[in-house]
This record gives structure tokens, sequence and C-alpha cells, in this order.
């Protein structure tokens, strides 16, 4: 059967944190990558990405004037910011859940979340990416190498996000093989055979020196029927 410990790609249970060990996991090296690149993408945009228009008497977003390209490459950012954390805190006390269940559902929410916000992250570039394109140069050259920054990290976070995805489906994989490799194991002699039935000891496992059933010297009175 599997072990708790080490269902889902864990640990066993209760071993000693080793923070070298951890944070050279792949999927901690992506968190980590994924937060700064997100910090990046937000940073950008927040410090150069709008300008303030004096006829409109307001900031407005130098990529092309559209207010949604800063807003959805802001937001983005900030959740994917949020999230990275959120998954590196999950990834740290994943070692310490005892429950397979626990673990199953937050290799589940790794999986469809990091999916999703790769998904979010390409909206995101292709957004800017147009926006920007159509713009005009900025006043002596204002927020171009920022616009530039976010939308270069916009792009690399699709394939972060999109990696973090693929080593969730991974250890979902791992964990649905192992449990089921439990029933597997279960089929070996004296146990359950693949087809549901007993399985068939030899009579020598039993402890008999000869087959229980044979016929040791039998009855004396009895004879074969002749035919």
């Amino acid at each position: 059967m599997m072990d708790d410990g080490e269902a889902f790609g864990g640990g066993k249970v209760g071993g000693p944190f080793d923070p070298v060990a951890f944070l050279k996991k792949p999927i901690v090296v992506l968190r980590l990558l994924a937060l700064l690149s997100a910090i990046i993408v937000f940073g950008c945009i927040s410090s150069q990405g709008w300008q303030y228009h004096q006829e409109k008497a307001k900031d407005i977003c130098i990529m092309n004037g559209s207010n949604t390209a800063c807003q959805i490459g802001n937001g983005v950012g900030v959740v994917a910011f949020l999230a990275a954390i959120g998954f590196l805190v999950g990834e740290y006390f994943f070692e310490q859940m005892t429950n397979i269940k626990s673990r199953k559902h937050f290799v589940i929410t790794d999986l469809i979340f990091s999916g999703f916000w790769a998904f979010t992250y390409l909206v995101s570039f292709c957004t800017m990416t147009h926006q920007w394109s159509k713009s005009e140069e900025p006043p002596a050259g204002y927020g171009h190498g920022n616009i530039g920054g976010a939308i270069f990290f916009s792009f690399f976070s699709i394939f972060l996000w999109g990696a973090c995805s693929l080593l969730a489906w991974q250890r979902y994989q791992a964990g649905f093989d192992a449990a089921f490799g439990g029933f597997e194991a279960d089929a070996a002699p004296g146990g359950f055979d693949q087809s549901g039935g007993a399985g068939y000891q030899n009579y020598e496992q039993t402890g008999y020196s000869q087959p229980p059933f044979s016929d040791q010297g039998g009855d004396p009175g009895y004879q074969q029927a002749q035919y």
C-alpha cells in the first residue's frame, strides 16, 4: 500500500527540515522565479506605466492610452505574487501533511490554478503587446524600458506557471499510480489475485510434508470400483 508519509511526491512525515534541499526542489525554484517575475511586472507598470495627461487631468496608461492594459498587467502580477507566496508556504507544510487527501487537494489546486494563471499571463501578454505596438513613442522615452520589461517577464511567466502546472500533474500521477500500485501488491501469493479470486497456496507453503488430501495409506476396506 502507499505510504502516507511519501504520498504525491512528498517526503516522510516528521523528517528534519533541510532548507538547502527545500530550495533545490524544482517546484520551489519555479515558484521563486515566478515570485520575482511578478514583482518585476507590477513594479514596472506601477512605476512608469502611467503618465499624467494634461488635457484629461488624470493619469493614463502609456500603452496606447489603454487603462485596461495597465490594469490587467498590474492585476495579474499582484495575484501571481500572492499566489507564489501561498504555494511556497504550502510547499513547506506539504511534508508535514499526514493526510493523503490533504496532499491530493493541494496538488490538484496547484495543477488547476497554475494552468489557469499561465493562460491569464498569456492574455495579459497579448493585450499589453498589442496596445504597446499601437502606441506612439512616449516623450523622452518615458517608461519605454519599463513597459518592455513588463511585457518580457509576462511572457516568461507563461512558461513558469505552465511548468508549475506540469510538475503538479506529474505529482498527481505519481500519487495516483502509487495508490493503485498498492492493490497490485495485494495480489501477491497468499492475497487476492487480479481476477478477484483467492490466491492459491502451494501445499508445501502450508507446512504439510505431503499433500494434505493425498491418500496416506487409505481405508483398507475401500477398493476402487471396477468398471
